[in-house]
């Protein structure tokens, strides 16, 4: 979770370091109180170096982890961020929709680095405003404490860059698979419907065979699920969008070739 940026817990506790590895390494209580009163003594950090990296240990990025949304966040922005990516991409399975959130999340991550980067400088330039007061130039002066502070958070800074890094990876990986997906499905669909007009073309043509021959047409009896009103009904949905298509639809009336679909 970003360690740069704020304090980690021990993973040991004081009471375990007491009495773990060798009963002969027990810490004796007069030296436990010692400890404890040289604690009391430590102030932390003094310079203004320090005070600037211990004010900083605390930030919470939400680059990293569960955490997508931080109390700062505008929950409306965000709602209509995940929205906008939806409707560019219209999900519909489960796995399309996980995906598209999953971009959704990174890209919402990815914007809010700069600001994070402005912050660090900002949280800078105020704990270290004091510094090179002997420098009459105030122009280099501002130029140093620039310096100071890529100096004082570098660690911190870099950490920014590498979870951009990672984020700008993990988008593109998301986004490749969700496309892949989407292109399959619109096959899968393209494929549907080239079959399922075939399949009504093969009808029609049985259709108007029969009706040429003035044979009764049983649509059933050549392994059609269509009836023979719904063939019907297409032939005259075709014959009304191929008038309107190649611009003989008024003709077409006019001569009584057009039937009510």
């Amino acid at each position: 979770m970003f360690p740069a940026l704020w304090c980690s817990k021990p993973l040991t506790s004081p009471r375990m370091l007491e009495t773990k590895v060798f009963p002969h390494m027990a810490t004796s209580e007069k030296q436990l109180a010692a400890n404890r009163a040289n604690a009391q003594l430590s102030s932390g950090p003094t310079s203004s170096e320090g005070k600037a990296k211990i004010s900083h240990n605390a930030v919470k990025t939400g680059l990293t982890g569960r955490t997508i949304l931080l109390p700062s966040d505008d929950v409306a922005a965000y709602q209509a961020h995940v929205e906008r990516l939806s409707q560019q991409f219209s999900p519909e399975t489960d796995e399309e929709k996980r995906l598209s959130q999953s971009l959704a999340d990174t890209l919402w991550r990815l914007e809010r680095i700069p600001s994070l980067e402005a912050g660090i400088y900002a949280i800078g330039r105020r704990e270290l405003a004091a510094q090179f007061s002997d420098e009459t130039d105030e122009t280099v002066r501002r130029a140093m404490i620039e310096s100071q502070i890529l100096l004082t958070y570098r660690r911190d800074l870099t950490n920014l860059s590498l979870q951009e890094s990672r984020l700008r990876r993990q988008y593109e990986k998301d986004e490749a698979q969700l496309k892949s997906l989407l292109a399959e499905r619109q096959a899968a669909t393209q494929q549907r419907e080239k079959d399922e007009k075939a399949r009504w073309d093969n009808a029609i043509r049985h259709y108007k065979t029969a009706e040429e021959y003035g044979v009764a047409f049983d649509p059933a009896e050549i392994g059609f699920e269509f009836s023979s009103a719904e063939i019907a009904q297409r032939i005259r949905q075709e014959d009304r969008h191929n008038a309107i298509k190649y611009g003989r639809y008024y003709e077409y009336k006019a001569k009584g070739y057009l039937k009510a679909a």
